[in-house]
This record gives structure tokens, sequence and C-alpha cells, in this order.
């Protein structure tokens, strides 16, 4: 029986750390670090300073969310970053 399933190292083999798709560069752990941004600038004890450092981080990271198609998928529960990924 064949396995329908992907895993992880279908989409980057064990040694590789990034890869492109549709002329956009995607490096391992870019979900991983999104989602980590995403929770620190929801968080209401981050600084401001802080959130708008988060909120760059996090807009330079939609473009690739969307190729790897994340918001086919999910949805924001934030108002402000799902007007964001929708903009794009």
């Amino acid at each position: 029986m064949t396995s329908t399933t992907t895993k992880p190292e279908d989409i980057l083999p064990e040694g590789i750390n990034q890869t492109n798709l549709e002329g956009i560069n995607i490096r391992k752990g870019t979900v991983a670090a999104f989602l980590q941004n995403t929770k620190r600038w929801q968080n209401p004890t981050t600084s401001r300073e802080e959130k708008e450092e988060l909120f760059d981080a996090i807009q330079k990271a939609l473009p690739i969310l969307r190729v790897l198609g994340m918001f086919e998928v999910f949805q924001f529960q934030d108002k402000t970053l799902q007007t964001l990924s929708e903009e794009l």
C-alpha cells in the first residue's frame, strides 16, 4: 500500500535547509519562526518597539506562507493579521 501522506523530508530532504518555490527562497524553519513572531506580536506584554519589529518580520514572511499554501488551510484569529494576509 502506497502512503498518501507528505512527510517533512519529502519537502526538504535531510541536509537541505532551503528550497525555491515560484521564485521565492524558503528556508527550513520559516513557518516556525513566523508562528513564534506572531505569538509574541499578539502578547499584550510585548513592547511597542518590539511589536513594530515583529510586525515587519511577519509581513516579510507572508508571501512565503502564501506560496506554501498556508492561507488555503489556515486563517488568522487576529483581524489585523487576517486583513494583512488578504491584501497580498
